[in-house]
């Protein structure tokens, strides 16, 4: 049996989040550390939830003609120097494999920071004609990029999960066209699956994808007073084309570059949602990715136990149809400890049955966000939890949009600029969009940062917050993970 003092959390989230944040994904059973520095373990309970996200997003780029492949994890050096801005973005956090079998090599082998240069020097040789277009595909895999700053499980960590996707067309329309489908598929899977509201935007020129034309992004505002960038979308023109000799006869025989774009989400999403909307008992997950939506907590007494189960197995039976539900059965564990432990785990609803409960034909349903228990009539039970689930769903994103809506400061000039960084606000600034006028914010508020144009340029004001001159846009800016 587990230790009795190490089940609950001991430090309350507004407290110190960064120790609450350590022991919610190491009690709650989502992650572990390891011997390699900046290198986690995904336990059962963190990738369960990653396989939705996966799930979920997999079938829609299906829909819109992606298809999965495959490329290796290693990475010739001439193959990652091709284009020049490309590895002068990744060059710091590249790890390379110099020798193999006990022999040095003779060319270094990058461990995959991102698959650009080895799909297109495949894509160079498939692409011959406009009939080969477009090309449209992505990968599930793994990245290593060797981060020095501080890791954070899920959020900053030297290897992650993703899906990097990786598509060709032979019009810039086309590719534009799929930018677009690919923002508006992030702001599904986050908005309606991870309850995650979130600034669409463009990045600066500073802040964009190494390679890429233009960057879109979602930025989240987390508790801890920092933003974290989410799933993106690259525009990369015909940089790549040219770097990697993409071209194809178009139908009046002439050859052109074709047009490509690379976008991904990744599991830092898991961290997002686990700051976002875990509380003092634990996690809150929110019930469409929850890997268990319902678990049953039967109340054994020695003379009821049999009694107790077989009424629990039945309301098992009559809901796992359609629900993810699980009985915990278990008698080695009090239902004390029980709930405890499935309130630190974040499962959104629980039922629990006893003797008392079988008696009046019901069980009491615990709803795990707000912690209000009712009792429901077992013939009602299906759709009790069925609206309650789609509640629950709704309700954490209220939740956190009201978080974010109320931690953006609209600022006018740099003295409102400077107390809202220190406020732990994210800043919503007119700007004139200059890179040295960027770096100047970052170094003076040691270490915000531009994190988006919004697409919604509404409000535009004639001067910079920071220079006073010129403003070309409004933007968002904050500290960041």
């Amino acid at each position: 049996m587990a230790k009795k003092e190490s089940q609950g959390l001991t430090v309350k989230k507004d407290e110190d989040i960064s120790e609450w944040y350590t022991q919610v994904i190491q009690k709650a059973d989502m992650a572990d550390y390891t011997m390699v520095s900046g290198c986690i373990v995904f336990k059962p309970n963190s990738y369960e939830i990653w396989e939705r996200i996966k799930d979920e997003t997999d079938k829609r780029l299906k829909l819109m003609g992606i298809k999965n492949s495959y490329f290796p994890l290693l990475i010739p050096e001439s193959l990652l120097t091709k284009e020049k801005e490309h590895v002068e973005g990744f060059s710091p956090e590249v790890a390379w494999v110099t020798e193999g079998g006990g022999k040095k090599l003779n060319e270094k082998l990058a461990i995959r920071p991102t698959s650009e240069t080895i799909m297109y020097d495949s894509y160079s040789k498939w692409i011959r004609s406009w009939r080969d277009l477009p090309l449209k595909l992505c990968q599930w895999n793994n990245v290593v990029r060797w981060e020095f700053k501080h890791a954070v499980p899920f959020l900053r960590t030297r290897e992650f999960l993703w899906v990097e996707g990786h598509t060709v067309f032979a019009a810039k329309e086309e590719a534009e066209k799929e930018m677009k489908d690919i923002m508006e598929l992030w702001q599904l899977i986050c908005n309606d699956y991870l309850a995650l509201p979130s600034l669409a935007g463009q990045k600066t020129e500073k802040e964009k994808f190494a390679g890429a034309e233009y960057t879109q992004t979602l930025e989240f505002y987390l508790p801890s007073g920092k933003a974290a960038q989410g799933p993106d979308a690259h525009f990369d023109g015909q940089k790549f084309a040219k770097a990697f000799d993409i071209k194809f006869l178009d139908k009046n025989e002439k050859e052109q570059y074709v047009y490509q774009n690379t976008w991904a989400i990744t599991t830092r999403m898991l961290g997002v949602m686990i700051m976002v909307h875990g509380d003092d008992r634990g996690l809150i997950i929110p019930p469409k990715i929850a890997p268990t939506q319902v678990v049953i907590v039967p109340i054994l007494t020695k003379d009821d136990k049999e009694n107790v189960l077989k009424k629990a197995s039945e309301i098992k039976e009559g809901l796992e149809k359609k629900f993810r539900i699980y009985l915990d059965d278990r008698e080695n564990y009090s239902p004390g400890w029980k709930f405890n432990e499935w309130e630190l785990k974040g499962i959104p609803i629980r039922l629990e049955i006893g003797p008392k409960d079988i008696k009046k034909d019901q069980v009491v349903l615990v709803r795990r966000d707000l912690n209000t228990k009712k009792e429901i009539k077992i013939s009602h039970l299906k759709d009790e939890v069925e609206a309650l689930l789609e509640t629950i769903q709704k309700s954490l994103f209220m939740k956190a949009k009201k978080l974010l809506n109320d931690n953006i400061a609209e600022v006018k000039n740099w003295k409102e600029f400077e107390d809202a960084v220190k406020n732990k606000k994210i800043v919503k600034a007119n700007f004139c969009n200059v890179t040295e006028c960027e770096d100047e914010i970052k170094s003076k508020l040691e270490g915000a940062k531009a994190l988006n144009i919004p697409f919604n340029q509404e409000g535009l004001e004639k001067n910079c917050a920071h220079c006073g001159k010129k403003a070309k846009v409004i933007a968002y800016f904050a500290k960041s993970y």
